[in-house]
């Protein structure tokens, strides 16, 4: 959802994790946060926790080594931090939701998988509804035993929407382990290199960048997208039309992903 069809840049649940850790006294970058970006939210913090300086900082001011009893103590707090502000970052990705209607005009199923719980999601899910927005399915972190970057929540996503083979899903994320998701499922993948965690830049900030500096900034998001396994990347979800285009005709010509 962040980052493809809401909150441009994926700001939400950043300022949530910083705001976090400093609660215990532990400094994290934005960019540090950004780096587990897609995964569960529990997930997310335990990775968090077992970087090198954070792990270090941790057994400094607490005297003993970062676990999963700090974990689960963390992510009790994380939920409603990140639920009182998700609200505030539910516009919709310019283009997002016209994309959606021309995917339905095509006959197509939208399922959804989230590394948001659904505490968090029965904020947004409400709100993108009253916006027009409303997927065919959800799968939430926490309702498997296991989220991205194992497939998963795509399985569960198959059964609720009732679609196989593999081949003829397409999975859009903006994140690497979101792509590994897929990746891992048997579905063709698509990127987002501007509109999500990538570039990392709310909508206003991107747009006041000159156009050299947009550049670099995509040039390496797809760098990173490509090597996640992309079979393809583009700005955002507006974007997706020619894509299923390309992939119909593969899928004609007798090519899976």
């Amino acid at each position: 959802w962040a980052g493809t069809i809401i909150d441009f840049g994926s700001c939400a649940p950043m300022g949530a994790f910083v705001k976090l850790f400093r609660q215990f006294e532990i400094d994290l970058g934005m960019v540090d946060a950004r780096g587990p970006m897609g995964m569960a939210k529990w997930d997310h913090i335990q990775a968090l926790g077992r970087l090198p300086h954070v792990a270090a900082q941790w057994h400094k001011r607490h005297g003993k080594p970062f676990d999963d009893h700090d974990v689960d103590k963390l992510y009790e707090i994380f939920t409603p931090m990140n639920a009182a502000i998700v609200a505030d970052f539910a516009d919709f990705i310019p283009g997002a939701l016209e994309a959606t209607h021309r995917i339905r005009e095509r006959g197509l199923k939208i399922g959804s998988t989230t590394g948001y719980n659904r505490p968090i999601m029965d904020i947004v899910t409400p709100i993108a509804a009253r916006g027009g927005y409303v997927p065919d399915n959800l799968v939430c972190a926490g309702d498997l035993v296991a989220g991205r970057p194992t497939p998963l929540m795509m399985y569960r996503s198959f059964a609720d929407l009732g679609v196989w083979p593999p081949a003829t899903v397409v999975k859009v994320d903006d994140t690497g382990v979101g792509i590994e998701e897929g990746i891992n499922a048997g579905t063709w993948t698509v990127g987002l290199a501007v509109s999500g965690n990538s570039v990392g830049l709310p909508l206003a900030d991107w747009e006041a960048l000159p156009a050299s500096r947009q550049q670099e900034l995509r040039s390496a998001a797809t760098t990173k997208l490509r090597e996640a396994g992309a079979h393809f990347v583009i700005d955002s979800v507006a974007d997706i039309l020619p894509v299923l285009d390309e992939i119909e005709s593969r899928l004609k010509a007798g090519q899976t992903p």
